[in-house]
């Protein structure tokens, strides 16, 4: 029985967990919580945090040497390519070098190797202090997007307008990133798609593009805020091979030549554009339920076989059909959760693929300033793209999640 090492155990985690074990493989999770859902249904759970690369090193090696061979190391929803390449490298397993994870974890260092490449992006810059900021400000045309180099799920990410208080955005975004660096890039308006892309000997497959959703952008301002997605894309045929071939592009610039590859696109009046491009399998269910669901290409499958050295038959990434998914999330207000209700009506709902309440009573519900604030999700199949995005709707909307401001 092979030994798969996943790094990370978080909730969106479990899919691939499970699927690993259907498969037959013996699986080894590592997370710094030991309360963490992967943890719990793990063949073997390792304490350890997915940001502690020396850490999870060396757990890695002593398992890898008094328990069992550890055939395959990966990642699933966790922005932590960086750590999985360095137990890849450490043991002799399948995996992307280690200088091509690290480029791909500094948005910095990316965008300037796609600019080099003749890869479109955006204009950007890295900021320095604040009042460089101001400066840059001054010069550019709002608006403008303020972020960490090297953070992770919309965590300091800042859409910059004339109202919006500059020393307290450089400070804000700042404090979010582990290394203190802070750049600005150009708001680029036009529709947002994710690309979950593997590359099989510098040959890259995309067999799906999913329609980002930002309507609550005025209304989280000037938090960066994602409400779900809907695939397939509804871009003409032809945008969408533009899409698809610039993120090839940016994959193969980033030295991916066996791994996976999750892309964020925007269609600027007619041109893609990267914003970013991950070494790692998409958070959101992209992966273990959009994907399959629209498409009927296990793509999380084939994933897990590529981790193990295997190499995934190019057929099998081809998509065998087109149904619609939507995907949708929960935005209570911020303040402790006093009660959750409504959650007995989504299992009779017709056409719900997932969902999942994040939060319990007790809990205290921050502000919607990052990915992770989001308190749940729901995902909706239908027959058309405004039926599936009207079931992940409504069922949304029946689940009612009431806080109460904290001290009450």
């Amino acid at each position: 029985m092979k030994a798969l090492w996943i790094v990370g155990g978080g909730i969106e985690t479990v899919p691939g967990i499970l699927l690993a074990k259907q498969m037959g493989l013996h699986v080894v999770v590592s997370d710094v919580n030991p309360q963490a859902p992967g943890l719990r249904i793990a063949d073997d759970a390792v304490i350890a945090s997915t940001y502690d690369i020396e850490t999870t090193v060396e757990a890695a090696r002593i398992y890898h040497r008094d328990t069992r061979p550890i055939d395959g190391v990966m990642c699933i929803a966790s922005d932590v390519p960086l750590t999985v390449a360095s137990v890849a490298d450490a043991l002799g397993l399948p995996g992307i070098p280690i200088d091509v994870a690290r480029c791909a974890m500094d948005k910095l260092a990316m965008k300037h190797k796609f600019l080099s490449d003749g890869i479109p992006v955006p204009w950007f810059t890295s900021i320095e202090s604040a009042l460089q900021l101001q400066q840059v400000v001054r010069r550019e045309q709002y608006p403008l997007v303020l972020k960490p180099v090297d953070s992770r799920g919309a965590r300091g990410v800042l859409r910059l307008t004339p109202d919006v208080d500059l020393e307290w955005a450089y400070q804000f975004s700042q404090n979010h990133s582990p290394t203190g660096r802070v750049m600005i890039e150009q708001y680029l308006s036009g529709a947002q798609i994710s690309t979950e892309s593997m590359v099989l000997g510098s040959v890259v497959h995309t067999p799906c593009l999913a329609d980002r959703n930002y309507e609550f952008l005025d209304q989280f301002a000037p938090y960066m805020i994602e409400n779900g997605s809907d695939s397939p894309s509804s871009l003409s045929p032809s945008v969408q091979q533009l899409v698809r071939n610039v993120a090839r592009e940016a994959a193969l610039s980033l030295g991916i030549t066996n791994g996976v590859a999750k892309g964020d696109i925007v269609v600027h009046e007619g041109k893609p554009y990267v914003i970013e491009m991950a070494a790692r399998l998409s958070g959101g269910y992209l992966c273990s339920h959009q994907i399959p669901h629209s498409t009927g290409v296990d793509f999380l499958g084939q994933a897990i076989r590529l981790a193990l050295g295997e190499k995934p038959n190019p057929i099998d990434l081809q998509p065998r059909f087109q149904r619609w998914v939507s995907k949708r999330y929960l935005f209570p207000e911020p303040g402790r959760v006093v009660k959750i209700s409504g959650t007995d009506r989504i299992q009779k709902r017709r056409g719900i693929l997932h969902w999942e309440v994040r939060v319990k009573v007790g809990d205290v519900q921050g502000p919607i300033d990052c990915h992770p604030a989001r308190a749940g999700v729901v995902i909706a199949e239908g027959k058309t793209r405004e039926e599936a995005i009207g079931r992940a709707a409504a069922a949304v909307r029946n689940i009612r999640i009431e806080t109460a401001p904290i001290g009450n």
